[in-house]
Parts: structure tokens; C-alpha cells; sequence
């Protein structure tokens, strides 16, 4: 993707240094679920509540610096992706104007592909690093949610592909449990609450038992033939 994004700088005092030498090489999505992008602003710098993000992007498609890509943001919380802990000082936050009810603006969306693209390359981070909030705290978390246009960023190479081609029809949810875990959903949650954060990411409000067409995304037919 080429072109470039302006950055209006509003600081944060709610960082502090990457534990152990860290750098980015996650970029984790949020939804702010809030009135408003600056409503959102506002409170991720705020001292009283202790979070923030590295960037916050407006449905206009304004992009607001809270936090230097280089300093550890506190966004992620608890949870794990890869088997991986403290997300905070792995990677980049980017909160999104969005209540979860309804789908992302283009404006907005425009920019985090120019955002996003610019951070991939600058810390060389692979496009399957970048993950929702969802996914590293299944069951916690639910941002940003099932209104998110993943395949557009798939598409533009701007987050991992999703598998394809047929699911298993004999493997039970514990199976597809260990193959979530295997493709990066290692934080602790049971098996049900697996299947609902990777449906929440592939194959948005989908509810109901467990079905083949859960498998393919997660991973190659080959694992299951």
C-alpha cells in the first residue's frame, strides 16, 4: 500500500518502557466503544484509568498519536497470542471510532490500511501478527468486533490469510480447540470460548455447534485429511 496518513499528536502520560529489550511485533486492533473519537481520546489519557493506545483513529479518518510506536502502551491487557504474554510490550494498539454495533467507516478504514502498512514495514512485522483484541483475550475481550472487515485487510496483505477449501466432518470441539491453539489462540479459555473468538474473526455472527466450515480458516485441509 502506498501513501501517507497525517499524525496530529495528542501525548499520553499512560506508557512507560518495553519490559526486556521488547520492540514490536504485534500490531493489536481495538474498537473504542465509545460516544466518540474524542470522548475516547480523552479517557486514554487520563491518569484515573490507566490505559491507552499508540494511535486512535477518527470515522473521518484523523489519525491521533497518543503514545511513540517505541514505548509500551497500555492497551492489550491481560491475556497471550503465540504462547506469548505481556502483548503491551510486543506490540503496537490502534483503537478504532467504532461502538461495535455497525460497520467501520471508510474514511477510517482507508487510513488504518495506510497506518498499518507504514508500521508493518517500519518494524518489519509479518501481516499475520496483526490481531484483534478478541483474539488474544478470548471471551475477555470481544474488540473490535464482528462488524470488522478482516478480509479487506487480508486481501491488501495487510493481515494473515485465512485457510480455506473444506473443514473435517469427524473432529469433535476439543479437536478444534487444540487447532486453535495451535494457530495462536493460547490464552486460556475452554473450548466453546475458542470457537466464538475465531468465529468472531472468520466468520462473524455465526453461533450454533461447532461446524467444518470452522476448521478451514485456522488452518490447512491438510492437518485434518
Amino acid at each position: 500500500m502506498s501513501g501517507t496518513v497525517e499524525l496530529h499528536q495528542h501525548p499520553s502520560p499512560n506508557c512507560g518502557p518495553r519490559r526486556d529489550g521488547l520492540s514490536p511485533q504485534f500490531v493489536v486492533l481495538h474498537y473504542t466503544a465509545m460516544a466518540s473519537a474524542e470522548a475516547a481520546i480523552e479517557r486514554l489519557c487520563d491518569p484515573a484509568y490507566e490505559v491507552s493506545a499508540h494511535y486512535v483513529i477518527c470515522k473521518t479518518g484523523r489519525v491521533t498519536q497518543l503514545v511513540s510506536e517505541g514505548v509500551r502502551a497500555w492497551h492489550a491487557g491481560a491475556g497471550e497470542w503465540k504462547g506469548l504474554r505481556d502483548i503491551n510490550s510486543r506490540s503496537i494498539g490502534i483503537e478504532l471510532d467504532n461502538d461495535g454495533q455497525g460497520a467501520f467507516a471508510a474514511p477510517l478504514m482507508h487510513s488504518l490500511e495506510t497506518l498499518l502498512a507504514r508500521i508493518l514495514a517500519g518494524w518489519d512485522i509479518p501481516p499475520q501478527n496483526v490481531i484483534g483484541h478478541s483474539d488474544m483475550a478470548p471471551g475477555r475481550k470481544f474488540d473490535p468486533g464482528p462488524w470488522f472487515d478482516w478480509a479487506r485487510l487480508e486481501e491488501r496483505g495487510l493481515a494473515g490469510k485465512r485457510g480455506t477449501g473444506p473443514g473435517p466432518t469427524d473432529l469433535s470441539l476439543e479437536d478444534f480447540a487444540t487447532f486453535a491453539r495451535d494457530a495462536g489462540y493460547t490464552a486460556d479459555a475452554d473450548a466453546e470460548t475458542l470457537l466464538a473468538a475465531v468465529r468472531l474473526r472468520y466468520r462473524s455472527f455465526k453461533s450454533g455447534l461447532l461446524e467444518p466450515e470452522d476448521f478451514a480458516p485456522i488452518g490447512p485441509t491438510a492437518l485434518w485429511t
